[in-house]
């Protein structure tokens, strides 16, 4: 996919990820493609909704991210509005999303440039709210204490006909999850949970989870959530601290919308969209979460190793008894063509040299390298 324009989103705290941002700027320039930074901020400042900082940027076709995973979801949903691809590059410590090493960033630019990627789609959630979401005064700076500003609350979609019995269409593209939790630390939060338009259960938990596939290793996971394929088209619902003997995840089907409403009886509860406060809820507020049309496009520069990445980054092999009989073999070791039995199946093909190459060498930090503080 030639490249028109990009937008930028920097981790503005780590020194390499500057210093590959200056990389990335000087390949626009020497290629003639527009470059702007996008979703930055200082303290106190305020920062734009995903379509504004897409109007911002000029509708880059490309979005490169260069810090970890929370800076990529940062970069994704301004790409998710208008199907621009992006390109995490990796600059942190536990990232399924990101796909280069710093070194490799304008080779990756390359590539995509002049038709050498792939794009890998990926499933979003949005919603639906009672009301507009609203952060009240006071609230932001008491829950967001030592980090940047927060997101405003999400626009209405024009779609929203006022009255109609379907609550108002929020301009909302989650690629981890939508996330219900309590506000006052000694209450927990009480919310009716339906499924497909009908009552599951009512939960009194410190939070409850809409994840996707690409979230269930989020916080989803850290809640004792399954570990979904990306792969996979399914919304994933888990409590956190439920005060009930039912306290396993749900896995629901894509078109299978997930309502959840806040109890009388419940105090207020927060609206995070992929771990950025958006909204307040008061009781007898209700959002529903479902699957969105639009999807995010990743750029990959060879076939996805997802159950690999898995197993590197939550440590699978340190295990005590993997180290009995060494490294495992391969499952199948492919001497000929795929049998016609198997040619269904998601089988990886044998490596090739790109494959096994040796890993890059880390970035150098250049002595003019600073981080700027305050910046996301």
């Amino acid at each position: 996919m030639p490249v028109s324009r990009l937008g930028l989103v920097v981790h503005q705290g780590r020194p390499l990820a500057v210093q590959a941002a200056e990389v990335v700027r000087e390949w626009c320039r020497r290629h003639d493609i527009g470059c702007t930074d996008i979703d930055v901020w200082k303290q106190h400042e305020h920062r734009r909704g995903g379509m504004d900082e897409l109007h911002h940027a000029g509708n880059p076709d490309l979005v490169v991210t260069l810090g970890g995973d929370g800076t990529f979801l940062r970069g994704a949903r301004i790409a998710a509005k208008n199907g621009a691809a992006v390109l995490g590059v990796d600059l942190g410590k536990v990232g399924f999303l990101t796909e280069v090493a710093c070194s490799d960033v304008e080779e990756a630019l390359e590539a995509v440039h002049h038709g050498g990627a792939t794009i890998e789609e990926r499933m979003t959630l949005t919603m639906r709210a009672s009301r507009p979401l609203e952060i009240p005064s006071g609230i932001d700076a008491l829950l967001r204490y030592g980090h940047g500003p927060a997101l405003p609350p999400p626009a209405v979609r024009p779609e929203t006909v006022e009255g109609d019995g379907w609550g108002v269409a929020m301009d909302v593209t989650a690629l981890n999850d939508v996330v219900v939790e309590k506000l006052a630390r000694d209450h927990q939060v009480s919310v009716g949970v339906y499924l497909a338009g009908r009552l599951l259960a009512s939960y009194s938990a410190d939070a409850l989870i809409v994840a996707t596939p690409t979230g269930s290793t989020a916080y989803s996971f850290a809640a004792g959530g399954p570990v979904l394929s990306p792969s996979l088209e399914a919304v994933v619902f888990t409590p956190v601290a439920p005060h009930m003997t039912f306290n396993r995840t749900v896995v629901a089907a894509p078109d299978e919308p997930l309502g959840l409403r806040v109890l009388p009886h419940s105090g207020q509860a927060a609206v995070s969209i992929d771990g950025q406060l958006r909204g307040i809820l008061d009781p007898g507020d209700w959002i529903g979460v479902y699957g969105s049309v639009r999807r995010l496009r990743l750029v990959r520069l060879r076939p996805t190793d997802f159950y690999g990445r898995l197993r590197d980054r939550f440590r699978l092999t340190d295990a005590p008894a993997t180290g009995i009989d060494g490294e495992a073999d391969a499952f199948w070791v492919p001497a000929s063509p795929i049998p016609a039995d198997l040619a269904h199946l998601r089988i990886p093909q044998p490596p090739t040299e790109a494959d096994t190459r040796a890993p890059s060498a880390p970035c150098p930090v250049s002595p003019t390298a600073t981080s700027e503080s305050g910046i996301g």
